[in-house]
Formats: C-alpha cells, structure tokens, sequence
C-alpha cells in the first residue's frame, strides 16, 4: 500500500469536468484507489464520491493505492491533480 501526499493544483478545483477526468485516470488502474481528505475517505473510481468532497484549488488530499500498479497509479493521480 502506497499513500502519498498532494496539493491540488487545479485552478478550478475539483469540479464536474475534472473530477470526471480524475475517475478515467485512477479506473485506469487494478488497484484500489482512494482520496481522503480531512475525515472523509473516498473511492477515486466514484463520479459521486468525488463530487461530494468539493475540492478546491490549493487543498492538500491524500491518495492511497492497494494493488498491483499501486505506485504508477499514484503517480498518475499526481500528475493529473499538480497539472496547472
């Protein structure tokens, strides 16, 4: 299991466009993903579990990945959340 820190960096934050993008790219991967943020833990795959954070630009989640492609996993969800 792989957890890693992660401001988001997205100008708009986490609203329907990129939370839509965000579930492609963690569904991409066998491993279980999810995104916690403060108390809340959240699957990275759910369009409605996303949402229902209301992430804003400038907030810092947690991603945890369990799996066989956990770290590239990981790796890809940073990218998408640090992209300008």
């Amino acid at each position: 299991m792989i957890q890693k820190s992660i401001q988001i960096k997205l100008e708009s934050g986490l609203e329907a466009r990129p939370v839509a993008m965000l579930v492609q790219v963690a569904s991409q991967f066998e491993s279980t993903v999810y995104i916690n943020s403060g108390d809340r833990k959240v699957n990275a795959k759910s369009i409605m579990g996303m949402m229902s954070l209301g992430l804003d630009n400038g907030e810092e989640v947690t991603v945890t990945a369990e799996g066989s492609d956990e770290e590239a996993a990981v790796t890809e969800i940073e990218k998408f959340l640090s992209s300008k």
